[in-house]
C-alpha cells in the first residue's frame, strides 16, 4: 500500500531547504458511537511512533474525553484543544508526551465545555499548525454526523473508518462515508472480529460488512480481552509483541506508511447469508 502523500510547501527562509512537508491529518471515524475509534487512535498512533514517526493524538470529542485514559495520561492533562484554539495557552503547553515514546504527543479534548464552542475555522488553522510539526496527526472523532463530526473533519485531507461486525454500525459507517468531502478516498478497519462467530453464521464476516461500504480494507482487528485490559491499565495493546490485536495495529501502522505488509486477513470464510443485507442500505453509487 503506498504511504499517505505529504504536501509540499515552499521555504519562506533563506538559506533553508527548498521545499518542506506538511503532515498528514487523518480523521479517525465511524458514525456510531462505542465501535472502538479510540482505542483505535490510541494504538494506531502508539504503532506508528514505535516505526520512528513524530506523531499527535488530538481528542476531538468535546465534552466526552477518553483518549488521555486509553493512553493512561489523565494525570498530565492540564490544557486542551479549545485553551489553545481561545488562545489562553500556546500549543507546547497543551501537548502533552506520551510516557513510551518520545515520538507521540496528545492534545486532549475540553471535559467541561461543549462541541458547539468550537469553532471551525479554528479547529483546520490549529490541525495546520499540528502538521508543519508532526508527520501524523490523528484525529479521534466523536460519535454522530453534528457539529463534533464536522470539526473533526474539517482539517484533515484522509479519513479512516472503523467498523464493528454489525448491521447498526455497517449502516452508520455508510452513512459517514458519505459525508466526507469529495476526492477523499477512506479506508476501513473492521474491529471486534470473532471467527467463531462468523462461521457459526452468527456474525458479520468481512466482507459481509464490505460488501455495503466497498473501501479498501487497512485492517481486520480480533476481538480478544486483551484489549479491555490494556485499555483500563492505559497501556496501548499496540506495543505487545504476544498479542494477535497488538500485531494487527502494528500492520496497520506498517501499511499507513506504506510497507509491504501483504494482503489482509481476513479469516473469514468466502462472503455468505449477510451479502444480503446491502438491500437494506440502498448502496452508494
Amino acid at each position: 500500500m503506498r504511504a499517505f502523500e505529504t504536501t509540499p510547501v515552499e521555504s519562506t527562509t533563506e538559506g533553508q531547504a527548498a521545499a518542506a512537508t506538511l503532515g498528514r491529518a487523518i480523521v479517525i471515524t465511524s458514525g456510531k458511537g462505542g465501535v472502538g475509534k479510540t482505542t483505535t487512535t490510541a494504538n494506531v498512533g502508539t504503532a506508528l511512533a514505535a516505526l520512528g514517526k513524530r506523531v499527535v493524538l488530538v481528542d476531538a470529542d468535546v465534552g466526552l474525553r477518553n483518549l488521555d485514559i486509553v493512553l493512561g495520561l489523565e494525570n498530565r492533562v492540564r490544557y486542551h484543544l479549545l485553551d489553545v484554539i481561545e488562545g489562553n495557552v500556546g500549543l507546547d503547553d497543551a501537548l502533552v508526551r506520551d510516557k513510551r515514546s518520545e515520538n507521540l504527543y496528545l492534545l486532549a479534548a475540553a471535559q467541561a465545555r461543549e462541541k458547539e464552542d468550537v469553532d471551525t475555522a479554528e479547529m483546520m488553522n490549529l490541525m495546520e499548525q499540528l502538521r508543519e510539526r508532526f508527520e501524523y496527526v490523528l484525529i479521534d472523532c466523536p460519535a454522530g454526523i453534528e457539529t463534533g463530526f464536522r470539526n473533526a473533519i474539517a482539517g484533515a485531507q484522509h479519513a479512516i473508518i472503523v467498523c464493528t461486525p454489525e448491521v447498526s454500525a455497517v449502516r452508520d459507517a455508510d452513512r459517514v462515508v458519505g459525508l466526507l468531502p469529495n476526492g477523499w478516498s477512506p479506508e476501513l478497519i473492521v474491529n471486534r472480529l470473532r471467527p467463531a462467530l462468523v462461521k457459526k453464521g452468527k456474525m458479520l464476516s468481512v466482507e459481509d460488512v464490505n460488501a455495503i461500504l466497498r473501501l479498501p480494507l487497512l485492517g481486520v482487528i480480533p476481538d480478544e480481552p486483551g484489549v479491555i485490559v490494556s485499555t483500563n491499565k492505559g497501556e496501548p495493546i499496540a506495543l505487545d509483541e504476544n498479542s494477535a490485536i497488538g500485531a494487527a495495529f502494528r500492520a496497520i501502522a506498517g501499511r499507513i506508511v506504506g510497507e509491504d505488509r501483504g494482503e489482509v486477513s481476513t479469516t473469514t470464510p468466502e462472503p455468505g447469508f449477510f451479502t444480503k443485507l446491502g438491500a437494506l442500505f440502498g448502496g452508494r453509487a
